[in-house]
């Protein structure tokens, strides 16, 4: 399902904070933008934020000063998006799962295989729907959605057992995120999902209080996932984006020009990101067997998919009109 994409890769852009309060300037000092994420610096998330700061500082002359403050400095993901609505974050690059609790339209991305292939998430996130999106969360919450961010594809990982069936993951206690689909997903696919933050992640992961979970690719490798748990399991079950956010008080700081400015750096990094992430999820596949002795299975995906649809009929009803027509739009942009 991942592969290199040779088409157009740019991102439509989206908003991720930079964290701390915006402060005056003086007439001749630099904005200051800090831009924060949870993971190391040498992460997938590191990549677009240092590509983001080059290319602001580029773009605005220097006028705008981008500093990065990853493995949560400036607070956790899942506390950023409330405090980007507050204005005492910048930026921040969010996993979409942990905006829905704050605009539960979101949700339409984290459904189980919403997305055909990564052309089809693409064509979403740079097309009209990705405009709709990034239009709508700033109406409803003020945040600003500066680029989706490359796709990717959450992997399992579990300290039990191979996954080489669905059957496979009954009764194994999966850490989910605090997300209503991801929790009806595990559930639907037999696991006993075990909703944690993700700080706390990895503490329970080494203390056994969970069997394992599923991460981007990359972040199974960054946070050393694999020393924990040995089994790795493909199944492309959810699609992942990473949105870069920022906050109204930041952006409303900066002059029109400075605004474009960011949003086109933001747009530029996303597709940076894009093409990178895109090229290297394999890679990162065998290093984590070869390397972090992680042992992989590729299941047959029909019944997961069969209880993917489940969930997606179920999210689609309950969830309202609203809802529903994003999800008819997702989905015929796939033809």
């Amino acid at each position: 399902m991942l592969r290199t994409l040779t088409g157009a890769l740019a991102l439509t852009a989206a908003v991720v904070p930079g964290l701390a309060l915006v402060t005056p300037a003086a007439a001749d000092d630099p904005i200051v933008m800090n831009v924060g994420w949870a993971t190391p610096l040498d992460s997938n998330y590191g990549i677009i934020a240092t590509e983001f700061e080059r290319l602001v500082e580029e773009y605005t002359e220097g006028a705008v000063d981008v500093r990065l403050r990853c493995c949560s400095q400036v607070g956790t993901e899942d506390d950023a998006f409330r405090a980007l609505q507050l204005g005492t974050v910048d930026a921040y690059i969010i996993t979409q799962n942990n905006v829905s609790p704050h605009w539960p339209l979101m949700d339409v991305f984290v459904l189980p295989y919403i997305f055909q292939d990564t052309e089809h998430l693409l064509a979403v996130s740079n097309g009209p729907v990705g405009e709709m999106i990034r239009a709508q969360i700033e109406a409803d919450t003020g945040v600003h959605l500066l680029t989706f961010g490359g796709p990717s594809y959450r992997d399992m990982f579990n300290s039990h057992h191979a996954v080489e069936t669905i059957e496979d993951l009954d009764g194994l206690k999966m850490r989910v995120p605090r997300n209503e689909v991801m929790l009806a997903t595990f559930e639907a696919f037999g696991a006993e999902p075990v909703p944690l933050a993700w700080s706390e992640t990895p503490t329970a992961l080494q203390t056994g209080t969970i069997d394992g979970g599923d991460n981007g690719t990359s972040v199974i490798r960054d946070m050393r996932f694999y020393e924990y748990a040995e089994h790795l399991t493909i199944l492309d079950h959810f699609t992942s984006v990473s949105p870069l956010f920022a906050s109204d008080r930041f952006m409303s700081s900066l002059s029109e020009e400075q605004r474009a400015a960011v949003l086109q750096a933001a747009a530029d990094a996303g597709a940076h990101q894009a093409e990178i992430i895109l090229n290297e999820a394999e890679e990162i596949r065998t290093w984590l067997v070869d390397e972090g002795g992680m042992a992989l299975t590729r299941p047959e995906r029909e019944p997961f998919i069969a209880a993917a649809q489940a969930v997606q009929q179920q999210f689609a009803a309950d969830r309202g009109e609203d809802f529903q027509a994003l999800v008819d739009q997702i989905q015929a942009a796939a033809e």
